[in-house]
Formats: structure tokens, sequence, C-alpha cells
């Protein structure tokens, strides 16, 4: 599946060099994954996508392991090349496409758009993701009410803190989205998905909504890359 629409870099107007090759190995409902499709959409890249199926287990695959050791997804493969971890995709993607720059060049901006991501990246996510919540209800013997209880915890606590980092931008990134929105917006997703209370986080609802209203969140959502 090819998504975006840039095929050449351009340089000084005239000349133009080949765009890498991008794999994006990922599956339609992993936040991370969801994270690096919006920041590849908002790049404008062209790139192709890999549905790697958490559910059927294909991140543990041979074939798989042998380029991610994680066995975890996202992995973008630029050019036969492999780079794990979405934010150090993110963070590859921002240096070799710097416009429209996600993460800001200036020391203070740089490190407040990392904080805000880095909540959700760092703090949330972590404790929600599939492996984790497997682990608690298979090997530790939760419930599904008690398992419920743990993600709205974490869920919860990270947004109070993120409501009050949120600033008074259009986005969390100001006047354009940003690294901390690519983040965001993928996290409210489960945290509707897992029915957890949103009211008590206006600004970030708010912030969710203008970024949906632009197609490259559009084009990144899990209903839009879901396999058929």
């Amino acid at each position: 599946m090819d998504c975006g629409d840039a095929e050449s870099i351009a340089l000084d107007g005239a000349m133009t060099l080949q765009a890498p090759q991008l794999v994006l190995h990922d599956y339609f409902r992993s936040s991370a994954s969801f994270r690096v499709r919006i920041a590849m959409n908002l790049k404008g890249l062209d790139y192709e996508r890999v549905e790697v199926s958490l559910i059927a287990g294909e991140q543990r695959s041979d074939a798989y392991l042998e380029q991610n050791a994680q066995g975890f997804v996202p992995m973008l493969v630029v050019d036969g090349e492999p780079i794990i971890q979405s934010m150090a995709i993110i963070d590859w993607l921002d240096r070799a496409f710097p416009e429209p720059r996600l993460i800001p060049e200036d020391a203070m901006p740089r490190a407040i758009a990392l904080a805000r991501a880095q909540v959700v990246a760092s703090d949330i996510h972590p404790l929600n993701n599939l492996r984790v919540l497997k682990y608690l209800t298979r090997d530790l013997g939760l419930n599904e009410q008690t398992k419920e209880r743990w993600i709205a915890t974490w869920i919860t606590q990270g947004f109070e803190a993120l409501e009050a980092m949120a600033g008074d931008g259009q986005y969390l990134g100001g006047d354009t989205p940003g690294i901390a929105d690519c983040c965001l917006v993928p996290q409210i997703y489960n945290a509707r998905r897992f029915e957890v209370p949103l009211e008590a986080f206006p600004r970030l609802i708010e912030i969710d909504a203008a970024c949906m209203e632009l197609d490259a969140f559009q084009r990144a959502h899990p209903d839009a890359v879901k396999p058929a």
C-alpha cells in the first residue's frame, strides 16, 4: 500500500535527488504506529505500508526479528536499513525531511515539545500497550474490570498533567501540529476505545478535534488503514 505523494527532494529549485524508499511495518491499531503515520503524512512522504498483525503474532516471526530484535511495531525501513522505536523514527524523519518541522530546533521550544510528547510516549502508552495488558490478565490473573481500572488510571494521570501543559495554541505544537500532537491524537483514540472519561480535559479534546480536521491525521487513523 502506497501512502503520500512525495517522489523526489528538490535542491536549489533545479536538480532533484530520488527520495529514499520508505517501508513502514506497522499495525493499524497500534498507537505508536499511528503517531508515525501522522508524522509521515504531515511530511507529505510517499511510503509503503506493511501490516504486521500483533494479534496473529507476526511481530515474533524469525523474519521480522532479524530486522527488529524487540519484535515491536512500528519499524521504518529506509533503503533497506531498519529504524525502530516511534520517537526515534519521528526524530529521523524530522532530520531527513526538515519541513514541516515537528520538533523545534531552538533548545527551549524543543524541550517543551519533547516533554509534552513524552508524557504520552513514555508515561502513558507503555503501561497500556498490548503486551502489558496481556501480562496483567494472563500472568497476573487480573479480571477485566481491574484491567480497565489500570488503563483508566494511567491515562487519566497523564492527561491531567498534559492538560496543564497544553498551552494556548491551536495545537500542542502551537500554530502548527508537532511531535506532541502526533502522540496525543492516538492516545485520545485509545482513551475513547477503552471508554475512559475525558470531560476533565477540554483543551486536549479541543486540540484533538483540530488535528482530526487535517487530512494527514485522517489518513493515519486506524479506521483509514484497517485491513479489509
